[in-house]
């Protein structure tokens, strides 16, 4: 038989039943506080709430501070760019909560026009200014002008070359200088033209999208960022769970991404696009990259150095920059490693370049497609499942100190030095007994399909070894 509850039995459990029921409602009003926060540099007003379309902010800035763990910060795609930065400092979401920025495919420009009434005409078309910017040399080796939407760089960038300086009087049209001496800078118009009628700017903001102090849960996608003089996406001090998703960086003076100090970063979809470098990660950063295309970078295409571990996976990069890959670690002994799955590698110019893995560098890669890059190796390098070749071939140049291990690899190269020790292709035999490395490997002829977007056209590869090529962020496939 069953037995009744008791009075008491069912208070407690209506008592339970209310617990409950203030538990549901607390949980629903804490969802009911994410709200959406609208920008419209256009036509918005920082006097208004932002909760709705129509009555949007003007400011990144008003709408960040406004911003509470759960909201999302929406970007009007407005026909022009903004011109601001999204400056995160000491300010987090929650766990599972995180403060979301969408660009909506929205463009954050760090440049402005030249104010024509800040500069001196010297000489017909010769225009000079020394109040510019601060005097900083940081500044001055990631500036640029851009004349008529496109970047003059001068041939000087802050990771990569640095052509001397032109004097004043050598300029020609479309062209600029600087004068250390005076902290001047100098441009040069057709002469009989007004400044003012030139499409000339130059970089005002530092950043596209920067973070400092400590900063957590956050989320930044479909933002592009252009134009600034240091990085598109700049991450500083101590971060936890930020996540980038679908942004963009052309033409930025220094990294397109870069993580410094003890900051943890996720990236899945990146296209860095003319910059001085494609991603740069220092200090005791952590990041893991998926879905990156580099492109027309100038000093470094994939640059990480001093300690921790990076991961870049599923990628292309096209190594236009005058170093590609570099992974390197700390004089003091600081270890970086970068790991590498399933990313091709592409150089085409006439000029050597190379992937580069330094003193207390690890690199451990599988799954690559290289053409047309050397390996330099002083740390320690790892390979597997990969194919190496090119027109002309390339080399691989191990020191003494390298720690080398290799397998099941495809080789078109010149040669593969070890120290001292020089094996051309008739040589393999000889080089694998005496590494016990590359048992599984061959040295062959390769033939890369036209274009180049890694595809090979023979010899035939077994299943799994090198770039998956469906997998990556080419161009034609975006």
């Amino acid at each position: 038989m069953e037995r009744s509850a008791t009075m008491r039995e069912v208070l407690a459990m209506n008592g339970f039943a209310t617990v409950l029921a203030v538990v549901a409602v607390a949980a629903w009003a804490c969802a009911a506080q994410a709200r959406d926060i609208h920008i419209d540099h256009e036509k918005g007003d920082d006097g208004a709430n932002g909760l709705t379309q129509g009555a949007p902010l003007k400011t990144i800035a008003q709408a960040i501070t406004l911003a509470q763990p759960g909201d999302t910060i929406h970007l009007a795609p407005t026909k022009t760019p903004y011109k601001q930065s999204a400056v995160f400092h000491n300010k987090s979401g929650e766990p599972g909560k995180p403060i979301v920025l969408d660009g909506h495919g929205a463009t954050l420009s760090g440049s402005e026009p030249l104010d024509e009434k800040a500069w001196q005409q010297v000489a017909p078309g010769l225009y000079r200014n020394d109040k510019l910017i601060p005097r900083s040399d940081a500044i001055v080796g990631r500036f640029y002008f851009i004349f008529d939407g496109q970047m003059n760089h001068m041939g000087r960038t802050s990771k990569g070359p640095k052509r001397p300086w032109l004097k004043p009087e050598e300029l020609k049209p479309g062209e600029w200088t600087y004068v250390k001496d005076d902290h001047a800078f100098y441009v040069k118009i057709e002469p009989g033209k007004k400044l003012g009628d030139c499409r000339i700017e130059s970089p005002a903001r530092s950043n596209g999208v920067s973070f400092s102090g400590e900063c957590n849960h956050f989320v930044i996608r479909n933002v592009i960022a252009t134009h600034v003089w240091n990085d598109g996406y700049n991450i500083h001090g101590k971060t936890r769970d930020i996540l980038f998703e679908n942004i963009t960086a052309i033409d930025c003076g220094d990294d397109g991404l870069s993580a410094h100090d003890d900051c943890e970063v996720r990236v899945e979809g990146f296209v860095s696009i003319g910059n001085s470098t494609g991603i740069c990660n220092v200090g005791h950063s952590t990041s893991v990259n998926n879905c990156v295309l580099i492109k027309g970078c100038l000093g470094y295409d994939f640059f990480v150095l001093d300690t921790n571990t990076h991961t870049l996976t599923n990628s292309v990069i096209f190594a236009n920059a005058s170093r590609s890959v570099d992974v390197r670690g700390r004089a003091d002994g600081g270890v970086c490693t970068l790991k590498m799955d399933n990313v091709a590698i592409i150089h085409t110019g006439e000029h050597r370049r190379e992937i580069a893995v330094g003193k207390n560098g690890i690199l451990e890669a599988r799954r690559l497609t290289v053409y047309g890059l050397c390996l330099l190796q002083q740390g320690a390098a790892t390979l597997t499942e990969s194919v190496i070749g090119g027109n002309p071939a390339p080399e691989f140049v191990l020191s003494s100190e390298a720690k080398w291990q290799a397998d099941k690899n495809v080789y078109d190269l010149k040669s593969l030095r070890l120290d001292k020790a020089v094996y051309a292709p008739k040589d393999f035999d000889a080089y694998r007994q005496a590494t016990r490395q590359d048992a599984a490997s061959q040295w062959t002829k390769i033939e890369f399909a036209q274009p180049l977007t890694g595809r090979v056209k023979t010899p035939g590869l077994p299943k799994g070894i090198g770039a998956d090529l469906a997998l990556l962020p080419l161009e034609g496939q975006m």
